[in-house]
Formats: structure tokens, C-alpha cells, sequence
């Protein structure tokens, strides 16, 4: 599986951003998908995950309200909508396939399979 995220950049504390991520090598509609960060000196952080049918969706609390997953099956992709950005919420922003077939997403990220290469989000305040 190959997954190419996209979307980072600098943005000013309360903007917005997008991120996408899109797969291939593999029937994406079938497995579920998550987002990590992870910042300089500290560990991967889960983010945002969502099921393989996207029915369901989980965010870290720090998030919870500011941050939307989703995904388009049609088109391999899933993205996370990031509004009312703070600086902590600068790092890397990892999105990731969970391991197993029809699974409904995990904050545990020693579950995910496959991983992008990450693209850097820069909040400003």
C-alpha cells in the first residue's frame, strides 16, 4: 500500500486546514484509516480515525470539535478538515491504514499497517 498525503503548510492560529491523503496497491474501501501527528522530542500521537465504511469515526480529545475525518472510497482518499488551528497543533501529520480487513479504527497506532511519509503542518500564532 502506498499513501501520499497532502495539503500541509503554514497557516495562523484559528485558520484552517485540509489534509488529504490518498492510497493505492490495495482495496482501500475495506480498511479503515487514521491520522497521527507527531512533533519534535515527543511520541506519534493519535489524531483521527474512521471505519472502513466511515459509520464511525474517533478523535483525540485535544482535537474533538476543531478536527473532521472523512473519506471519499470512490476516489482512495481520506481527509481531515482542521479549523480553528492552534500551535499545538504544529508536527507532521501522519495518515495510516489499520492492519486488519472491515475494522473500525483504532487510537492505537501499533495497529496501522502502512504508514505516508508524513506532511509538516505550521501553526503560527
Amino acid at each position: 500500500v502506498q499513501l501520499v498525503e497532502s495539503g500541509g503548510g503554514l497557516v495562523q492560529a484559528g485558520g484552517s486546514l485540509s489534509l488529504s491523503c490518498t492510497a493505492s496497491g490495495r482495496t482501500f474501501s475495506i480498511y479503515a484509516m487514521g491520522w497521527f501527528r507527531q512533533s519534535p522530542g515527543k511520541e506519534r500521537e493519535f489524531v483521527a480515525a474512521i471505519s472502513w465504511s466511515g459509520g464511525s469515526t474517533y478523535y483525540a480529545d485535544s482535537v474533538k470539535g476543531r478536527f473532521t475525518i472523512s473519506r471519499d472510497n470512490a476516489k482512495n482518499t481520506v481527509t481531515l478538515q482542521m479549523n480553528s488551528l492552534k500551535s499545538e497543533d504544529t508536527a507532521v501529520y501522519f495518515c495510516a491504514v489499520q492492519g486488519k480487513i472491515y475494522a473500525s479504527g483504532s487510537a492505537n497506532r501499533y495497529e496501522y499497517a502502512y504508514w505516508g511519509q508524513g506532511t509538516q503542518v505550521t501553526v503560527s500564532s
